[in-house]
């Protein structure tokens, strides 16, 4: 599978997130895109910039996004697409999340989104 992989997340947070899942596992083995949205950002115009970054990653197998804080202008902007076939978002972007989906690439698009979400939830721990 070739699914293409969309970082999206407020500035600094996506770009530091996957400097630190190449520095762990030494590579990216899937197509990766970033954008970062600023707080005073105009959502229509940067709608436009993602579509582009999206139909750029999609190789036929999907593109799986990743965005940061749920109900955020991030989060806001790419579910805008939704609705779009082979597009999934997963939202609540952290470390645990981002290597999992990187660890999975070979994964169809359904598959990936699902691992994506459990590797996010299954890296929070609470120690007693």
């Amino acid at each position: 599978m070739n699914v293409g992989l969309l970082l999206v997340s407020h500035p600094g947070i996506a770009p530091a997130l996957l400097n630190n899942a190449f520095r762990i596992l030494g590579s990216n083995p899937i197509k990766t895109s970033i954008l970062e949205v600023a707080m005073d950002t105009d959502l229509d115009k940067l709608a436009i910039e993602a579509e582009k970054m999206i139909h750029n990653l999609d190789q036929g197998d999907g593109v799986l996004i990743l965005a940061d804080l749920y109900g955020s202008s991030p989060c806001n902007l790419v579910y805008r697409f939704k609705d779009k076939q082979h597009i999934r978002i997963v939202s609540g972007l952290n470390l645990s999340m981002l290597i999992r989906a990187m660890n999975y690439y070979q994964d169809d698009l359904e598959t990936l989104a699902k691992k994506a979400a459990t590797g996010a939830t299954e890296g929070i721990r609470i120690d007693q």
